[in-house]
């Protein structure tokens, strides 16, 4: 005999999941930018390898800040409201402003390796990548608001922040970030020095978090674990970046506008499995 109470349960995961998975058709949005706007790709021979790379560090920030956001929400060290919150929430909000920071220059790095190797760049142009990656991730950083609101939202609505977050997020996220990188690469085109700016703002706000906060506990763990993590996914994600660059996009841009809902979908799959 069907036990009521795991019925009950199986339901409102099962409608949890559907709702977030109904966001992965805007997956599709992210990949017709990047098919409408592949003239501003092919301005640099690095562009569109280094969008994989973009897209996966935004949604690894989102997941780790969504995850350690859904978790606090249940056991009650972050309450669900912007102002007069704890310590914890603070702390983890800082510490996603430097791990930003601390992604894009991993990522870049890697990048130039693989670039040097298989897409026929030299390591003269490690700071045209590292300049708009790092001012990419910096307005991606805007985001982060976006992902506390849901989580409050959701929370508050009695639904499960594990299971409707990430998925709602990592959809947004792919928009939201491929929109930034379109614009930095003509920003950085057009006008380079705005890119220089906005990097070096993110610099000196990481510097001054830094000198703040290095000997808080839950601040200085928080970076510790996402390194590892950082350093898999981005070897993971230039491999990806190198086999995109190899097929002539020209004549295939349908792979381009599924690609971001695809690998979307594939990171919520997961997701939905952990929390399940």
């Amino acid at each position: 005999m069907t036990n009521p109470a795991n019925s009950k349960a199986f339901a409102k995961t099962f409608k949890e999941a559907l709702i977030a998975y109904s966001f992965d058709f805007g997956g599709i949005i992210a990949g017709f930018i990047v098919a409408s706007q592949l003239n501003v790709f092919e301005l640099y021979p690095w562009a569109i390898a280094v969008y994989p790379a973009i897209l996966s560090s935004r949604g690894m920030i989102s997941g780790l800040f969504s995850g350690r956001l859904g978790t606090a929400l249940h056991v009650g060290t972050i309450y669900p409201k912007f102002f007069g919150n704890t310590k914890k929430f603070y702390t983890l909000f800082k510490a996603i402003a430097v791990i930003t920071l601390e992604t894009s220059v991993v990522m870049s790095l890697i990048s130039v390796v693989f670039g040097s190797l298989f897409w026929g760049i030299t390591f003269a142009d490690f700071s045209d990548i590292l300049l708009v990656v790092v001012s990419t991730m910096a307005l991606g950083l805007i985001l982060s608001l976006f992902t506390i609101a849901v989580a409050f939202t959701t929370f508050k609505k009695g639904l499960d922040p594990d299971v409707i977050e990430y998925p709602i997020m990592s959809t947004v996220a792919d928009i939201f970030i491929t929109i930034c990188y379109v614009l930095t690469l003509n920003m950085y085109f057009l006008f380079k020095y705005t890119a220089v700016i906005l990097g070096l703002l993110h610099v000196i706000l990481v510097f001054y978090i830094l000198l703040r906060n290095i000997r808080e506990e839950v601040f200085v763990k928080t970076i510790k674990e996402s390194f590892v993590t950082l350093v898999f996914v981005a070897f993971i994600v230039n491999v990806t970046g190198t086999v995109l660059k190899s097929i002539r996009l020209e004549g295939n841009k349908e792979i381009l506008t599924v690609y971001p809902a695809l690998i979307d979908t594939v990171g919520d799959n997961k997701t939905c499995f952990r929390f399940a």
